[in-house]
C-alpha cells in the first residue's frame, strides 16, 4: 500500500514538474522569433539615406549591412531600390553623426582621440507595404586616435566610421533575426 501511494506521489510531482516544460518558460531558440517572415527569400537594401554632412557614412553602413546579411543569412540580397522581385525592403537613414574630442595631449593641448557617434533609423517593409520591423534610433560609437606626424598622417575617422558601420550592420541583422 505504501509503495502504491509513493508511486502516485512521485507521478504527481513529475506531472507538476512537466507543466512548465509543456507550457514554455519564455525561452526559445535564437532565430525562432525572427522579424522576417519565413516566406521572405529576397531582400532589397537600397542605399541608406542620410541627414548628415559627413562624406559616405551612409555608403559604409549600407555596404556593411549587405555584407552582414550575405554572411549571416540565406536571403538573396539586392542593393537596389525597392525591387518588384524582392519580398521585403530594408531602408535605413543615418540620422546623426557627431565627432567629439575625447582626450587631449597635455604637452601640446591638441586633441589626441575622438569619439564618433552615429544614430540611424531602419525599417523593414514587406512587398505589400506592411512594416515588419522598425527601429527609429540605433546608436553606436567608436573611438579613434589622431596623430601629430603630418607626413605620416592617416585620416583615421574614415576607418573608424567603417569599423562603426560593421558594428551597426551586425546590430541591424541581429535585430532582424531575433526579437531579443
Amino acid at each position: 500500500m505504501h509503495a502504491l501511494r509513493r508511486q502516485k506521489s512521485i507521478a504527481a510531482w513529475l506531472s507538476l514538474a512537466a507543466v512548465p516544460l509543456l507550457t514554455g518558460c519564455g525561452y526559445h531558440v535564437a532565430g525562432s522569433a525572427a522579424h522576417v517572415p519565413g516566406n521572405v527569400r529576397m531582400l532589397a537594401v537600397p542605399m541608406f539615406k542620410t541627414n548628415v554632412q559627413q562624406f559616405h557614412t551612409e555608403v559604409a553602413i549600407t555596404d556593411a549591412t549587405v555584407r552582414e546579411l550575405n554572411t549571416r543569412t540565406r536571403y538573396r540580397v539586392t542593393q537596389t531600390d525597392k525591387s518588384e522581385s524582392s519580398d521585403a525592403t530594408l531602408q535605413g537613414t543615418v540620422l546623426t553623426e557627431t565627432i567629439t574630442p575625447l582626450t587631449y595631449d597635455p604637452s601640446t593641448g591638441s586633441t589626441s582621440s575622438y569619439l564618433v557617434q552615429i544614430t540611424a533609423k531602419i525599417v523593414l517593409t514587406a512587398r505589400d507595404g506592411h512594416v515588419l520591423y522598425r527601429n527609429d534610433k540605433i546608436s553606436f560609437r567608436e573611438q579613434y586616435q589622431s596623430t601629430e606626424d603630418l607626413s605620416a598622417f592617416i585620416q583615421e575617422d574614415g576607418a573608424a566610421v567603417r569599423r562603426l558601420a560593421r558594428d551597426v550592420a551586425g546590430q541591424i541583422v541581429s535585430e532582424l533575426l531575433n526579437s531579443f
